[in-house]
């Protein structure tokens, strides 16, 4: 059974969602490492061993990105995009956000910056989709 693309846009969002906080939970184990202190959480950072900061990047830049392809999917969305390369361009997005913050935990600064572009570059494909369908209806 095939997924219509205006489901893979949502769905694509919801996945991207939770890997906001898949960074997080590698950094709540670099937190129970070094011991956690509930009065001054942010204070721990500097404490966080190398990965568990690295993982804390990962995820603020989760929720920069997110914010982005939220409303490049909701805009392919409501313009009733209905191609491959706006289903491609969505799980493009959410493969890439993944191994991105993969790739930034395990320091593997090429690689991570790959991925940032392929996420960067599949949300403004939504958003180019959209605007050329909705530009085309005047």
């Amino acid at each position: 059974m095939t997924l219509p693309v205006s489901a893979i846009l949502l769905d694509s969002i919801a996945a991207a969602a939770v890997l906001i906080y898949l960074p997080f939970l590698v950094v709540a184990y670099g937190r129970a490492q070094v011991g956690f202190d509930m009065a001054a959480p942010r204070a721990l950072f500097d404490k966080l061993p190398p990965y568990a900061q690295r993982a804390t990047w990962a995820h603020q830049n989760s929720f920069e990105t997110f914010m982005t392809f939220v409303a490049a999917a909701l805009m392919a969305y409501v313009t009733g995009q209905n191609s491959s390369l706006a289903a491609g361009a969505a799980i493009a997005f959410v493969i890439a956000r993944f191994f991105h913050s993969v790739f930034y935990i395990l320091n593997v600064p090429i690689a991570r910056s790959l991925m940032f572009g392929i996420g960067t570059l599949s949300t403004a494909t939504l958003i180019v989709l959209s605007l050329l369908s909705a530009n085309h209806h005047l």
